[in-house]
């Protein structure tokens, strides 16, 4: 996930609006897995593919940032600049990634993985794949499970910097129909898109932002903008309704990869040419502010709501009313962390 400001260019603040409804729905999303780990029985079956969504945006928004000044800036500081823009917010996820799992007063695993702990938050800092819980998903940063899309967008942003920057717009093209197939393919084998997270199926990772990435360029290599003044809300519903789908396991190899390939594009273009109302405005910038810490800081939470139903079994009407709460205040937490943390960080890291 990624975003990016540049002051000299215009901002588009509908696709900022976007991100956040992408990432309040990630957030439910992972509270409905515990709710319930049936996807057939999960409202919002098919918000793992929010993923996909921020992936594309991001190719859309690196390639609009930088295509025209990334050979004046040159690599080095473009590097410089996405590891202060992201990394923060990387470290700070360990932090309470780690405070939650040794503090967790639900559940033993702590004891259970004490020896390698240090470990586990080394490796979450550094973005070095780690897959080690089993218990739980086994997940390539078990501290804070989301950090392994920082992984491949990290990647995703040196491969733009040394390469994919230069190539012309036809071979770009040409990169991103074959990164389709192997979509299609990973989508196929899965059986679903929701990979990349584990151990057990990293490489899918690789998969979903090979082309994603390669999408969000070409829409704005190809100034594929869809002028429209349907507004934030219809463009935000349509988005919405994408994570709506319901799952169904005998057609998802196809669903999944149809919605990323085709939709998803076409969701970006019409975002970047949708005005926003002035009454939404402080909505999309307020959204599009706390997608990022939102999406880096919910998880480990979300492992203390785990051992509490694994500990407790509480009843689903419970669990409901923990969900809505634990949003609103994921949502609060995120804006403290950005305003008292990622921002002040950032800022002085600029400064140096």
């Amino acid at each position: 996930m990624l975003t990016s400001s540049v002051a000299t260019k215009p901002h588009f603040q509908v696709l900022d609006g976007l991100r956040g409804i992408a990432a309040v729905a990630v957030v439910i999303f992972h509270f409905m897995e515990f709710i319930t780990p049936d996807y057939h029985d999960s409202f919002i079956a098919h918000a793992y593919l929010a993923v996909d969504f921020f992936f594309c945006l991001s190719g859309f928004v690196i390639a609009y940032a930088y295509d025209d000044k990334l050979g004046s800036m040159g690599v080095r500081t473009f590097l410089k600049r996405r590891l202060i823009r992201l990394h923060p917010l990387v470290v700070i996820g360990s932090i309470i990634g780690l405070l939650t799992f040794v503090f967790d007063p639900f559940s033993k695993l702590y004891s259970v993985y004490a020896s390698q702990t240090l470990g586990m938050f080394l490796t979450s800092c550094l973005m070095i794949p780690f897959p080690l819980v089993r218990e739980r998903y086994f997940n390539l940063f078990h501290l804070n499970p989301p950090t392994w899309t920082l992984f491949w967008e990290y990647l995703a942003n040196v491969l733009y910097a040394l390469v994919l920057v230069k190539l012309p717009t036809r071979v770009l093209a040409m990169l991103t129909l074959i990164a389709a197939c192997t979509l299609f393919y990973e989508a196929h084998r899965s059986t679903y898109l929701a990979v990349g997270f584990g151990g057990d199926n990293f490489w899918g990772g690789g998969s979903r932002v090979f082309y994603s990435f390669l999408a969000g360029m070409l829409v704005y290599r190809s100034r594929w903008i869809i002028r429209t003044r349907l507004g934030f809300g219809v463009v935000g519903l349509l988005l919405l309704l994408t994570f709506l789908v319901p799952f169904s396991k005998a057609i998802n190899w196809l669903v999944d990869p149809l919605l990323v390939v085709f939709y998803f594009p076409f969701l970006i273009a019409l975002g970047a040419g949708t005005p926003v109302e002035p009454a939404l405005q402080r909505i999309c910038t307020f959204s599009g502010d706390i997608s990022y810490p939102l999406y880096m800081t919910h998880y480990p939470f979300l492992w203390l709501v785990l051992s509490y139903i694994e500990a407790k079994k509480p009843p689903v009407s419970e669990l409901i009313v923990i969900m809505i709460v634990g949003v609103i205040v994921l949502i609060l937490f995120a804006y403290i962390v950005l305003k008292f943390l990622d921002e002040p960080i950032r800022t002085y890291f600029k400064r140096m």
